[in-house]
């Protein structure tokens, strides 16, 4: 914080003013935080519970899920509570605390879905390595990497934005301590670190996407070969979730970096931003559960066991 001897108090602008909308925008977020938690919490309770559970991908996706559970903590409860007391004024700790946590959780996702994507390509295209290649050791590993590397992605850009300096003007334009919001209001020179942050974002995107390609690719062309339609489509069913995550993941970060004006920069971020905390979470537990056959079944023995304990 420079020379400064106070920490400062932000101001979070939110979304609108509009007392109506407000109230229709808590309903909402409070709805899809509840659903979002909900469903990802199941998604970890079956992996852990289930036998037919026990594989590679459904760890990865027990860990996809618990990050999903934090990223979506991190962003809306905090949000929930402004409007429900119209307190919109946020510590500087806090502010940086939830900058680090959004971070993190989000660099760690795109990691973990280039990790899944390289399972897919492992079971598809080597199913008689699978095994040997994905085993619990290696797996737990990869995981311990994500965690890691989006540590690594947000350390330096974090460690000089923490000597950054803010003057008297401490309202910040989102319902969120986003980076680009908060170097905007501080009064230090931030070009240094703006570059950083776009150039580590776009690195990690693009690096894990790249990856994330080049795994389907593969899978691609190996299915192609696949003797029988049925195998085919077996194959693209197991694929089908993730490529879907994957769009819905990609295709926000496209909103953001692609921006068609100064103007709606910053509308456009914020709208992005309450679908990719909100609605993304919410989401993704119903397209792996949906599309499912062993996360359905495993969730209807679950609730068959519940009923036969409840009914003791």
């Amino acid at each position: 914080m420079g020379n400064h001897t106070s920490l400062p108090t932000f101001v979070l602008l939110g979304l609108t003013d509009d007392p109506p909308v407000q109230v229709l925008i808590f309903i909402f977020l409070l709805v899809s935080y509840l659903l979002s938690v909900t469903g990802n919490l199941t998604i970890i309770i079956l992996t852990l519970v289930d036998a037919r559970l026990k594989t590679p991908m459904y760890f990865f996706l027990k860990h996809f899920s618990f990050l999903e559970t934090l990223f979506t903590t991190v962003c809306i409860p905090r949000f929930l509570y402004s409007l429900s007391t119209g307190d919109k004024t946020i510590s500087y700790n806090a502010c940086i605390s939830q900058l680090f946590f959004i971070f993190l959780f989000a660099a760690t996702e795109f990691f973990l879905l280039a990790i899944m994507s390289y399972d897919r390509y492992v079971a598809i295209c080597k199913p008689l390595h699978y095994a040997t290649i994905m085993n619990s050791r290696i797996c737990g590993r990869l995981v311990i990497c994500c965690w890691i590397a989006g540590g690594l992605v947000i350390f330096p850009p974090l460690c000089l934005g923490l000597n950054l300096e803010f003057c008297d003007y401490h309202v910040i334009d989102h319902f969120l301590c986003d980076a680009s919001p908060v170097l905007k209001i501080s009064c230090s020179d931030t070009w240094f670190i703006e570059q950083m942050v776009v150039a580590l974002a776009v690195l990690t995107d693009i690096g894990t996407f790249l990856c994330v390609v080049l795994s389907y690719i593969c899978i691609i062309k190996t299915i192609i070969n696949f003797p029988s339609t049925q195998q085919k489509m077996k194959a693209f069913s197991t694929c089908s979730s993730h490529l879907i995550v994957v769009s819905i993941t990609y295709g926000s970060c496209i909103f953001i970096y692609v921006k068609p004006s100064a103007k709606d920069e910053v509308a456009i971020n914020k709208g992005v931003l309450v679908l990719t905390t909100s609605v993304a979470p919410m989401l993704n537990p119903f397209i792996y559960s949906l599309r499912n056959k062993q996360v359905k079944e495993a969730f209807t023995d679950l609730i068959e066991r519940i009923s036969l304990i409840s009914k003791k």
